[in-house]
């Protein structure tokens, strides 16, 4: 059975930096196309990185220039490093590889 584990989430003040993490298993994520979406409160989930199988990758116009997906094919991991983040960035985000999704990570940004 696929697995995706999630971790990196939390609280931290605007301007600040998360790392996600989305460890797979059953399931190689340098062959499939994976991305990271978000949802906040009363909206849609939205997608806002992707990297395809190969190494294309696609960003939300609001997070250009500050976040960055990445690929540790050895780990069989995916991060999303969130730099100068901001109170808007707020959401649960979630990974998903092919078909499967984490179980999505709580991102605050507060003062």
């Amino acid at each position: 059975q696929v697995q995706l584990v999630e971790s990196g989430g939390g609280l931290v003040q605007p301007g600040g930096s998360l790392r996600l993490s989305c460890a797979a298993s059953r399931i190689s994520v340098s062959v499939v196309n994976t991305a990271w979406y978000r949802q906040a409160p009363g909206k849609e989930r939205e997608l806002v990185a992707r990297i395809t199988s190969g190494g294309s990758m696609y960003y939300e116009d609001s997070v250009k220039g500050r976040f960055s997906i990445s690929r540790d094919n050895a780990k069989n991991t995916v991060y999303l490093q969130m730099n100068s983040l901001k109170p808007e960035d707020t959401a649960v985000y979630y990974c998903n590889v092919y078909l499967y999704w984490g179980q999505g990570s709580q991102v605050t940004v507060s003062s």
